[in-house]
């Protein structure tokens, strides 16, 4: 059974990407922790020592947030109604970020699913803050859904790489179990700047290859100046449905997201984007 982390702030696009969590792992037998990080906008330093009941103030934000939650869960359950799925709520008092660290280790988190944005994002900005900040802290295979994305199955999966990244059954198994489950197509793209590829290249090559052997599996390699340009190209003219990428660090993925400012790097996102970690 997956054990499936799905962060909500109660935004439209929060609730989007539960959504097509429902939807992308319906015959999987599922447990959904829906989770709701929440901070009072003033709070007592002794409520933070861990004496709320004499104020109330901590306690009153943690009732609406679980009843948000709950009011979720149910309207959950009347959509989509699949036995496969079971649900947990929990409300913590905690950054995004740090709870959600806490959580993924305390419940053995196979995978999170969040909306790209927060609720006040701009249209303008490739992802919100904390969705970087978790792609950054979280050890975690992590699916960013687009705001007003409406659910397609992933039958053509973008998976770029430097081929810098030592691949194994461990680090990959997300995005094989995710190519069986719906039938997808592969395809790995390498966008070379002019160099030939070195021995560790065309081993890491060799291991995909293996890897998804028995799949459909096309590597693809393109001669481009501009990385993000040459994935938005590629993601548009095969009519993509899922980007997925490694998240290691000191490769081209860090250049790409973390040594530029988000909404300067040209890169245009409207499909899901999966980021998993080198090592798990």
């Amino acid at each position: 059974m997956l054990s499936v982390l799905l962060p909500t702030d109660f935004s439209e696009n929060s609730r989007n990407a539960i959504n097509y969590a429902l939807q992308l792992l319906k015959d999987e037998d599922c447990t959904f922790y829906v989770f709701n990080a929440y901070t009072p906008v003033i709070y007592h330093v002794e409520y933070v020592l861990g004496y709320p009941a004499q104020f109330g103030l901590g306690d009153a934000v943690r009732k609406t947030s679980q009843d948000n939650l709950e009011a979720i869960v149910t309207a959950l359950n009347d959509e989509h109604n699949n036995p496969k799925h079971k649900f947990e709520t929990y409300a913590r008092f905690d950054t995004l970020v740090s709870g959600i660290k806490e959580f993924v280790e305390e419940y053995n988190i196979d995978f999170i699913v969040m909306g790209t944005k927060g609720a006040t994002g701009a249209n303008e900005v490739l992802f919100g803050s904390n969705t970087v900040h978790v792609f950054k802290e979280v050890k975690c295979p992590i699916l960013a859904v687009p705001s007003n994305f409406s659910f397609e199955a992933p039958h053509e999966i973008l998976f770029p790489t430097d081929l810098d990244v030592n691949y194994n059954d461990t680090n990959l198994k997300i995005l094989k179990d995710l190519v069986a489950v719906n039938h997808s197509r592969l395809n790995a793209l390498h966008v070379s700047t002019g160099y030939e590829l070195n021995k560790k290249q065309v081993s890491n090559k060799k291991t995909l290859e293996f890897m998804f052997k028995d799949f459909a599996f096309l590597f693809h390699q393109v001669r481009h100046t501009e990385i993000p340009k040459a994935i938005n190209e590629f993601q548009i003219k095969q009519k993509i449905n899922l980007l997925v990428m490694v998240n290691n660090k000191h490769s081209f993925f860090e250049n790409l997201f973390f040594k530029n400012t988000i909404n300067q790097i040209g890169f245009n996102l409207n499909v899901p984007f999966l980021v998993i970690p080198a090592a798990l």
